[in-house]
């Protein structure tokens, strides 16, 4: 996890971003909830790539969702939806993970930081969202 790798990724997720916006195939699905398996399954191996340091799973996600021809706000929002067990995932991992070092007096703020962080989600994602239909 080199600072110099994570620059490059991002900057390499930027273009590939602006690459495939330009040059991805015409859009099949508009849907995020009629997205076929087997196109879920490939955008879900696109979240794979977030795996490299610097690497945005949303952007590697949308990236796979467009280039699979899906709609930018239906890859947006499927990103999304994939982004919640993922996270749920990470969370929990990361309380196993530091289950020794809690104590019960922790868990008050942690819930209050888990609120708090949700409300800000589903704001910014309802932000994004109404962005990307208006302006692509």
């Amino acid at each position: 996890e080199t600072p110099h790798l994570i620059a490059a990724m991002l900057i390499v997720g930027g273009v590939v971003l602006l690459f495939v916006d330009r040059f991805a195939p015409a859009p099949r699905y508009e849907d995020p909830t009629r997205i076929p398996m087997p196109v879920a399954l490939g955008i879900g191996l696109f979240q794979c790539l977030a795996m490299v340091p610097g690497t945005s799973r949303s952007g590697a996600t949308i990236v796979g969702g467009l280039l699979m021809g899906v709609g930018k706000r239906a890859a947006a929002e499927f990103s999304f939806f994939l982004s919640m067990p993922t996270m749920a995932g990470a969370f929990g991992y990361d309380l196993y993970k530091n289950h020794d070092v809690l104590d019960l007096s922790a868990m008050g703020d942690i819930a209050v930081g888990f609120a708090v962080a949700f409300v800000a989600a589903v704001v910014v994602v309802k932000w994004l969202l109404n962005f990307v239909s208006k302006h692509g």
